[in-house]
């Protein structure tokens, strides 16, 4: 064999990622960030007992994890009032979303998503041969009749919404996802990303039983319980599709170290209500630096703010190249009109005052 041997359509993808990691960028540059604001990472970290838990569980890592997640998965069936069968666990929203591609999606099969909304779900989709099919957003929101009107025209397999969304910030409220499930076409499952629920207002998840055959609904311990490093995340679905899931997951992926920090975690509901708090204050304190610099701060239910820069995409890409000069890290929205905007991740206060300071010199020097 002189080189690999790939499959025609692995051969036809190209070598990206969906994003490029602040750390790529801090080689590039050669030196570090002074405020992490693009990832909606939670500065705010982790509870202290899952921390303690972690502690705990590092002498232990010698051990692979529990491969069924039985002590998670029990405790997160309780937490929402349903089965230990409906709940799927992985390597995060990201790695979920590869697994769901593979059991549903081969060459030509339809799938629905916005223009815009989060790439990694796309990622997956193309990495199986799936034919996407795009839907505009509507202002700032995505869009469910539109995503369901396509859904009918393509005989979507898959219909990919998340709520709150990612990247401008926007909600629907809970019925508006229950009407969306009910008129959904008999081929069609819902993938409800819902990884910034536990930051949304009251009223955003929708009242629907776990056991639902065309929705499977994402969570994470990424956003508000603050460990991205540790890559947990979650599913609610049926117990069919879910004990689906063990043909494809790698049953070790989930370590010892991350189970027991999670379940941490959602045992710890103070911390994170102190979490929900300091995050609206950071909302309110990231808001006022857009509306004092002309900027328009876009309505939140997520761990950042999205800002309207008031120009075009060309405009808010040299407002991002000015602030990442100054080291601040942020991101933006990829497509037209959405990258009028930069996305701004909540801070704790010395990276809100870096970038405070940053960004009226990059707004100038964009002009």
């Amino acid at each position: 064999m002189k080189a690999p041997i790939l499959t025609p359509l692995a051969a036809s993808l190209p070598s990206t990622v969906p994003f490029t990691g602040p750390e790529t960028q801090e080689r590039r540059q050669g030196h570090h960030f002074i405020a992490r604001l693009g990832a909606n990472e939670s500065i705010f970290g982790p509870s202290p007992a899952a921390i303690q838990a972690m502690q705990s569980a590092a002498g232990q890592a010698w051990m692979y994890g529990d491969p069924e997640l039985h002590d998670l998965k029990t405790a997160l069936a309780q937490h929402h009032g349903c089965q230990p069968e409906n709940i799927v666990v992985g390597e995060g929203i990201d790695g979920l979303l590869g697994y769901l591609a593979r059991l549903m999606v081969q060459p030509g099969t339809p799938v629905v998503t916005s223009l815009g909304a989060y790439p990694t779900f796309n990622f997956h989709v193309a990495g199986y041969g799936g034919t996407l099919h795009r839907a505009p957003y509507k202002g700032d929101h995505e869009d469910p009749q539109a995503l369901l009107d396509l859904a009918r025209q393509t005989g979507a397999r898959l219909l990919y919404l998340a709520n709150p969304d990612n990247p401008m910030g926007s909600h629907h409220p809970g019925q508006a996802i229950q009407d969306l499930v009910a008129q959904l076409p008999p081929e069609t499952l819902l993938v409800l990303d819902e990884a910034y629920i536990d930051l949304a207002p009251d009223g955003t998840a929708p009242e629907i039983p776990a056991d639902t055959p065309n929705l499977i609904r994402f969570r994470t311990f990424s956003k508000a319980h603050g460990l991205a490093g540790l890559r947990v995340g979650y599913a609610i679905t049926s117990a069919p599709l879910a004990t689906a899931f063990d043909k494809v997951r790698n049953h070790f992926g989930v370590g010892r170290i991350a189970q027991a920090g999670a379940l941490a975690a959602l045992a710890d509901q103070a911390y994170l209500a102190e979490v929900r708090g300091k995050v609206a204050t950071a909302r309110n304190r990231l808001a006022g630096i857009a509306k004092t610099n002309g900027l328009i701060p876009l309505p939140s239910a997520t761990n950042f703010i999205t800002m309207d820069c008031t120009r075009d995409g060309d405009y808010a890409r040299r407002v991002l190249q000015h602030l990442t000069a100054q080291g601040i890290f942020v991101r933006m929205p990829g497509v037209a009109p959405l990258d009028r905007c930069i996305r701004v991740s909540l801070g704790d206060e010395p990276s809100l005052a870096a970038f405070e300071t940053a960004l009226p010199h990059a707004l100038k020097a964009a002009l």
